[in-house]
């Protein structure tokens, strides 16, 4: 007996879901094809778009056969949700770090950026995130592949309707690409999508053939041949310091909202140090990195090396380069680090920096609170460094110590208050200080109280460095202050550049002596029109500076 033929309600809506079925996989794959790949696109003008990859497909689709015609629409529909994703994660690093994804080398991030995440909302609710982060990129490209299918298959089988649809839409996009000089015409004849898969194409190959590079420039050092290395014979006697400011970056002392409240804390500390006896020489550094990514800044300040990716960063420590603190440490110094955000043995301090001692949130005896991403406010390692380093005993060693202060790390919130230098204790004295109750999500629910909360932080980062200068008793003390890199672009603004302060602060006038061919300039805060070097190129001139 035959079946039953539909009845009409029940075609109409068949016909109804179609229709929607097919409208949706329209949009979905017109969405993926001419999104933008940063925040600043997302304009009502980046949609009004015809994508010539979309014409490209109708084309094949046309031309052929059943079986290419799947093979083709699964294809590029799983590449089309792939570069989507890739668009969403170069919207988010353009966001952080002012650049795109870099396909090779950018997954290292995702480790930090959670420990980040959790430390601003919480872990359970970070890995939540990420959970769903992963399952939210794998049903993109599961769509998108349905949707381009889905559309292959409807343009089959309406050949006549499609291939006039085509070639009316494919006329006015050559239309608009001819007249490109005109923005707006320019705009509407997009290619956006297939530059950007050649762009990342064209970025791996770059990546691949710059391991050669780089391994040679590791290997041309002109110091390496220098018999026993620099003897840095300038600072014979002296203490120095090589003290990283997190995010302290050239927007935090000028241009912004709270760059006049870090003016303030940086002309009050000049006067201070020069109370006391201070000297000071400020300028700009160029950094290889923007918004996150310490350790990049680090590694070029130390290795006269342009490291601006991971990639960089991995295989230099895998190989051997005259750092700063080694050439201290084969001068003669006892060498330290210290970095409270460590959590883990890193044995490449030893190894590649050549320090003989490392300090950490494990062992300098910490039991007062968190701040958000710093296990400690910048005042208690600024204690314990003199405690364990630089003692009044006169028989000690001279040290040279990298410190990072982390304090003003994002998320900002909460923030520690200078305490009196006595009472630090072990630092329980920071429990239940005013400000441990501010959550960094609500904080963040404000654009302009996470731009103050910055500006406070570097303050308060500043303002314990020169109190901690006035405590200090060794006269023989040199520090080289310097930001790693500027805040996020949610904080500093589009396209502030890379450029951070840098001090080189000392008692000893015969250390600023020895700078003044620099040109740098007499304050802490360099002003709009200091001398501005690239961070690679301070190595070499350090140390040329107190070579002899």
């Amino acid at each position: 007996m035959a079946e039953d033929a539909p009845s009409a309600p029940t075609s109409r809506w068949r016909g109804r879901w179609s229709v929607c079925l097919t409208v949706a996989a329209v949009v979905t794959v017109w969405l993926a094809l001419v999104l933008p790949d940063r925040a600043r696109g997302l304009g009502a003008g980046s949609f009004v778009r015809i994508p010539v990859e979309a014409l490209l497909l109708v084309t094949v689709v046309l031309l052929a056969g059943s079986r290419v015609r799947r093979a083709t629409a699964l294809v590029f529909g799983a590449l089309l949700g792939l570069l989507l994703v890739v668009k969403a994660l170069d919207m988010a690093f353009f966001t952080v770090f002012d650049r795109p994804f870099d396909l090779l080398s950018d997954w290292y991030y995702f480790g930090p950026g959670i420990g980040v995440l959790g430390d601003s909302v919480g872990r359970p609710v970070a890995i939540a995130l990420v959970v769903a982060g992963g399952c939210l990129a794998t049903g993109l490209v599961v769509l998108v592949c349905l949707a381009v299918v889905r559309l292959a298959d409807v343009a089959a089988a309406h050949r006549r309707r499609s291939a006039r649809t085509l070639l009316a839409l494919g006329v006015v996009w050559l239309a608009c690409a001819l007249a490109g000089a005109q923005v707006a015409s320019a705009a509407v004849a997009s290619r956006s999508t297939a530059e950007l898969a050649y762009g990342q194409v064209h970025q791996l190959r770059a990546d691949l053939a710059d391991r050669s590079a780089f391994a040679h420039d590791i290997a041309t050092d002109p110091l390496a041949a220098t018999p026993g290395g620099p003897s840095l014979a300038g600072l014979r006697g002296k203490d120095v310091l090589l003290v990283f400011v997190e995010s302290y970056g050239r927007v935090a002392v000028q241009g912004t909202t709270y760059s006049p409240g870090v003016d303030a804390v940086l002309a009050d500390g000049d006067r201070q140090l020069r109370a006391s006896g201070w000297s000071v020489r400020s300028a700009f550094l160029t950094s290889p990195t923007f918004g996150a990514g310490s350790w990049l800044a680090h590694s070029t300040l130390q290795s006269g090396l342009w490291v601006d990716s991971q990639q960089r960063y991995n295989q230099l420590l895998t190989d051997r380069r005259l750092t700063l603190s080694r050439a201290f440490h084969d001068a003669g110094w006892r060498t330290a680090f210290s970095d409270p955000a460590i959590t883990r043995d890193w044995p490449e301090g030893k190894r590649f920096y050549g320090f003989d001692a490392s300090y950490d949130s494990r062992n300098v005896g910490y039991r007062g609170p968190r701040f958000g991403y710093a296990p400690m406010p910048d005042q208690y390692s600024l204690a314990a460094l003199s405690r364990t380093e630089l003692t009044a005993d006169p028989a000690r060693p001279r040290v040279m110590a990298e410190i990072d202060l982390v304090s003003s790390h994002h998320p900002w919130t909460p923030l520690p208050h200078l305490v009196d230098w006595s009472t630090l204790g072990d630092g329980s004295v920071f429990d239940g200080m005013p400000g441990q109750g501010e959550s960094a999500t609500k904080a963040f629910q404000d654009p302009e109280r996470v731009r103050a909360l910055y500006g406070q932080s570097i303050e308060y980062t500043m303002s314990t460095l020169v109190s901690w200068l006035q405590v200090q008793p060794d006269p023989d003390l040199v520090l080289v202050v310097l930001g790693d890199h500027q805040p996020h672009s949610y904080v500093s603004g589009a396209h502030p550049g890379h450029d951070v302060p840098v001090s080189v602060i000392a008692r000893d006038p015969a250390v600023t002596t020895r700078i003044a061919g620099w040109g740098w300039q007499d304050d802490l805060r360099p002003a709009p029109d200091a001398p501005v070097w690239r961070m690679d190129t301070f190595r070499d001139r350090f140390l040329d500076a107190f070579a002899r």
